[in-house]
């Protein structure tokens, strides 16, 4: 049987979509993350894979493109939910002070823990492994916390979407310091953001006067095309391109704020929105499939048994640990008592594994077990779907008290009423008798 037969791979990749959805459906009856559900369906994939063929498939290639693309949709989806405003930035401040303390206040442990218990791995190395471990995976978050209050949804969109940009910006920077020849370490790096800025802020404000005056309705992939180069081109000229991609997106969902003055009479209102509106569609969907597809060849690429490895459960679950006492300490300190289930929520996913593959050779440690990604991957998604279950019982505890408060008042009103007019009159002709004789 061809497995990879052209009619299979549609029957193939149709079913893993379907299930997909399913996933979606289960995921938010009982908070248990999707992705974690595709990857186990990547690794039984692999069982079935193995039975009806021997040959090795190497899948990194396709992963490698999904992996991008998803992150760059992903960052896309949620830059179009960020809304810009003045009451707006003491929040978005604070995810973004939480998310690069978090995230360096990760990877500093990590590294240590990386260092200490690695063979052969120097605290160079260690940092550079200890990154990808360290960044949010908004991948996992932002479908995970639609139920929760809007401030808290809100924390975890903004502090997820600056893990991922501040991650891959430090990755990248931390390569680059092991070949110095191709970066001017800190100067260089600064110069380097700023450079991309503005790069981004004039492509965003050239994209949305050109395409809204494009009149084909077939033009979102074309948009999406577009940004996918810019994307491309700033990598290879070694900007860092995800910021591009934010710019885009914040721009063109606060178009209010960042078409004022003369800039406002070149924007049509109505067709941008449109292009908004559409977008925002097409970026959701494209995002799901991506996602889809991602994390079911992950599954297919994982070697399950290094999982059962003595050292790799450990370094995992000190590294594990060492996320939420950091996350712990951050967040009594912005946000006080009130934690939970933020706490929680800080899986790793598909930047960890995009970044770990992107590892150059020439800094890659033999003696490093990628058992150790998955591990942690898994590990602090079991935590978040932990946290949200007993935070949804938590929720549905209190509306039904609340409920249920709500209808004793009911019944204690309903029977003071009744009280009322069950209470007899005075007899009127005790009144008369009472009253003055000569009336």
């Amino acid at each position: 049987m061809d497995v990879f037969s052209s009619y299979n791979i549609i029957i193939e990749a149709s079913v893993i979509l379907i299930l997909s959805f399913i996933f979606n459906g289960i995921s938010k009856r009982t908070n248990i993350p999707s992705v974690l559900l595709l990857i186990f369906l990547g690794v039984v994939l692999q069982f079935v894979l193995s039975y009806f063929t021997s040959d090795e498939v190497d899948f990194f290639p396709a992963l490698e493109v999904l992996g991008i693309i998803g992150l760059i949709m992903i960052v896309l989806e949620a830059a179009l939910e960020l809304e810009l405003k003045r009451e707006k930035l003491v929040p978005i401040l604070k995810s973004m002070a939480v998310a690069l303390i978090g995230l360096l206040g990760s990877a500093y442990l990590a590294a240590l823990i990386l260092h200490q218990f690695v063979p052969d791995m120097s605290m160079q190395s260690a940092w550079l492994y200890a990154t990808p471990l360290s960044i949010l995976s908004s991948a996992i978050i932002i479908p995970s916390v639609s139920s929760l209050v809007p401030s808290k949804k809100e924390f975890h969109i903004y502090e997820s979407t600056f893990s991922d940009i501040m991650g891959i910006m430090m990755f990248y920077f931390l390569v680059g310091e092991m070949n110095p020849a191709s970066q001017g370490g800190a100067v260089g790096f600064a110069l380097n953001i700023v450079l991309t800025i503005v790069i981004s802020i004039i492509a965003s404000y050239a994209i949305i006067l050109v395409f809204q005056t494009i009149k084909s309705q077939a033009k979102l992939f074309l948009l999406i095309a577009v940004l996918l180069l810019l994307y491309a081109i700033g990598k290879q000229l070694h900007l860092s391109s995800l910021l591009i991609i934010l710019i885009f997106g914040l721009v063109i969902a606060n178009m209010k704020l960042f078409f004022k003055g003369k800039l406002a009479t070149f924007l049509d209102h109505e067709k941008a929105h449109r292009i908004y509106h559409e977008l925002h569609i097409v970026t959701l969907e494209t995002a799901f499939v991506v996602r889809t597809f991602f994390f079911v060849i992950f599954g297919l690429t994982i070697a399950i048994a290094s999982l059962f490895s003595f050292t790799v459960a450990l370094i995992s679950l000190l590294i594990i640990l060492s996320i939420y006492v950091v996350r712990f300490v951050l967040l009594r300190t912005f946000y006080g008592s009130d934690i939970l289930p933020q706490l929680f929520i800080a899986p790793r996913g598909l930047i960890t594994v995009l970044l770990f593959y992107a590892i150059p050779a020439e800094a890659q440690i033999a003696t490093f077990e990628p058992g150790i990604l998955l591990f942690v991957i898994i590990g602090t998604s079991l935590v978040m779907t932990w946290a949200m279950i007993k935070d949804k019982k938590k929720t549905e505890t209190l509306l039904d008290l609340a409920a249920e408060e709500k209808e004793n008042l009911i019944m204690k009103t309903e029977a003071a009423v009744e009280g009322l007019d069950a209470t007899p009159l005075e007899n009127p002709s005790e009144n008369l008798d009472s009253e003055d004789p000569e009336i």
